[in-house]
């Protein structure tokens, strides 16, 4: 923001440079300018602003007083300034965005290794599941096995029993059952008579 002020000789009272900075401050602030600069042919017998560009930030941010023979340079300046302001902004945008995809980057890792490890955590409970199934059919079927070889010994037994078994055993100590296989024997003897 840029104003102009000029005083003629005739004018009596005469007004000074500071007279303007507060006003040109809030216009400044109400306009959204980065920058004022008061070019002002006031107070001409001021050192201070007959030798340049003056900075008076100290009371207003981001405003000067300058001659009109410095108003080309203070152009200059705040063009320079604006262009590497926005070579910092485009620098400083670029960082952040930057930034941005490091955090976005982070946060898929992040929601990867939590998605992996609720994975991770549900096929091993599934495993682990499994292993107990498999533990407990390993168990049932040897118990069945434990039940067939005991089975087959006892068939073994009875079947050496049953092939131990002669008439001689069935019917010792009992005279009953000798007396009538020893008839049945000499039932089936040729007569002797004959």
């Amino acid at each position: 923001m840029f104003e102009m002020k000029n005083e003629g000789d005739e004018t009596s009272t005469k007004k000074k440079n500071e007279d303007f900075l507060k006003e040109l401050d809030k216009d400044r602030v109400d306009k959204r300018c980065e920058y004022a600069v008061l070019v002002s042919l006031l107070e001409a017998d001021n050192e201070l602003y007959n030798t340049g560009i003056v900075d008076v930030s100290h009371k207003y941010p981001k405003m000067y007083v300058v001659r009109p023979q410095f108003f080309i340079p203070i152009i200059t300046l705040l063009r320079n300034a604006a262009l590497n302001s926005l070579q910092y902004k485009a620098e400083l945008a670029l960082v952040k965005n930057q930034n941005l995809d490091i955090t976005n980057f982070e946060d898929n890792i992040n929601a990867f290794k939590e998605g992996f490890a609720k994975n991770y955590d549900l096929a091993s409970r599934k495993f682990k599941t499994a292993i107990d199934e498999i533990d407990k059919t390993i168990t049932h079927l040897q118990k069945t096995k434990d039940a067939l070889l005991s089975s087959e010994n006892n068939l073994r037994l009875a079947n050496n029993k049953a092939e131990d078994l002669t008439i001689k055993r069935l019917t010792r100590g009992n005279p009953t059952m000798t007396a009538q296989f020893a008839n049945l024997q000499n039932e089936d003897s040729p007569m002797k008579d004959e």
